[in-house]
């Protein structure tokens, strides 16, 4: 004899228990009344036990029948939750992610970004953690990371980049330099300046991209000083020590002793990247990546949107 419980013969049981008649609770099942009454004598068979007392005009649980109704009813909700637990994690709504960024991708459109994804997804387990674009790939690599946004990130095996957003770089000085007057220079025009900057190994691109600025012109510039992010770096400028190139979204953390201008005749843009592994199939991945996707293009199409509405204001002064 088969001695394995089915779901089905739970269901059946709960109906019937709940019923308390076979032919309701045969219709409720969609089922015929002879079959359901054969499963339930199968259950009963399995389990050694009467579950039900019979009459001709009445159904009853018996001792067994009511400890087991409680049982039946448990498992049966546990089967539901792990089903729906899976068909969760399936489309990335619950589980654990691991992303990493570069501090200056929170001056973007990057922490708006974050936030609308976690209120899309709220029980998925957000770990964010700051370093720099050199950093975030090898995390990336090593897969203690799950998706990073970078800087001008360098090609590297086995890691899918995707630009997300693209800006022009500006030049900034000491609001007592004598190019502070300016709207726009040509980096030609730093070729003999100090320059405070951030060191190669943060990320071999970024640093080279803005350095080719100036080689455009003839010169690589003098750095004098390293620091590890912008904000010092722009405290270091408005103290004195030197000028800088940087993505234009430091313009949001200037103080009142920097000025940034901006550079003419540039022909390169730092993007910021979205990064994940080659093989990366997780729903909660790509999710995550979809939404990044949606919320830049946005972002970047509101900002288009603002500036033709500017020049269009402008033009009727």
């Amino acid at each position: 004899m088969d001695t394995d419980i089915e779901l089905r013969h739970l269901r059946y049981f709960v109906a019937v228990a709940e019923e308390l008649h076979f032919g309701r609770a045969a219709a409720r099942l969609h089922l015929a009344q002879p079959p359901l009454s054969q499963q339930i004598r199968k259950l009963e068979e399995i389990l050694g036990y009467a579950l039900f007392v019979r009459t001709s005009r009445t159904v009853k649980l018996t001792a067994a029948g009511e400890a087991f109704l409680n049982s039946a009813r448990r498992t049966l909700r546990n089967v539901r939750d792990d089903m729906e637990e899976a068909r969760s994690i399936g489309r990335g709504d619950v589980g654990s992610l691991r992303v990493g960024f570069i501090g200056s991708g929170m001056l973007t459109p990057l922490p708006a970004m974050l936030g609308q994804y976690r209120r899309q997804y709220p029980r998925v387990q957000l770990q964010l953690r700051e370093t720099y674009t050199s950093g975030v790939v090898q995390s990336l690599s090593k897969g203690t990371l799950d998706a990073g946004f970078l800087r001008d990130g360098d090609p590297t095996e086995g890691i899918v980049t995707e630009t997300l957003f693209s800006e022009p770089f500006v030049a900034v000085v000491p609001h007592t330099h004598p190019l502070a007057s300016r709207t726009g220079i040509s980096a030609a025009q730093l070729r003999d300046e100090p320059f405070v900057y951030f060191s190669p190994t943060a990320g071999t691109l970024a640093y080279e991209k803005s350095i080719s600025l100036c080689e455009e012109h003839g010169f690589r510039p003098r750095i004098v000083q390293e620091a590890p992010q912008w904000l010092t770096i722009l405290r270091l400028v408005g103290a004195g020590l030197g000028v800088t190139i940087a993505p234009a979204c430091v313009r949001q953390i200037v103080a009142p002793n920097i000025v940034c201008l901006n550079l003419h005749g540039a022909k390169v843009n730092s993007d910021i990247e979205l990064a994940y592994q080659a093989t990366e199939s997780r729903a909660i991945v790509k999710a995550f990546a979809e939404i990044a996707r949606a919320s830049f293009r946005a972002a970047v199409r509101d900002s288009k949107d603002k500036a033709r509405n500017k020049a269009g204001n402008n033009s009727l002064l």
